[in-house]
């Protein structure tokens, strides 16, 4: 299994607004299926990153797509492959 960052920038406030709760659900149930393993909001209100799990990015792709941010135009998006590397906080 392999991590994608999907970047979300915000590219229409009002729709972003509007299917924001959709947006959580879809997140919810991706998570509740093992897709995504972290997600949230950039403090400065310019997008998003959720973090996805998958074989490839074509299957990440997929998903993306089917966001309703996505669908209704509300934010764009750019995956990366992620390379996570795991570091105790002190």
């Amino acid at each position: 299994m392999r991590y994608f960052a999907v970047l979300l920038p915000l590219k229409d406030q009002d729709l972003s607004r509007t299917y924001r709760p959709d947006h959580l659900a879809f997140l919810e149930k991706q998570r509740n299926e093992g897709n995504v393993a972290a997600n949230g909001k950039f403090t400065d209100g310019s997008g998003g990153l959720v973090i996805y799990r998958a074989d490839k990015v074509e299957d990440v792709e997929a998903l993306v797509k089917q966001d309703p941010f996505v669908i209704q135009g509300a934010r764009d998006y750019e995956i990366h492959e992620w390379e996570m590397v795991s570091k105790e906080w002190k």
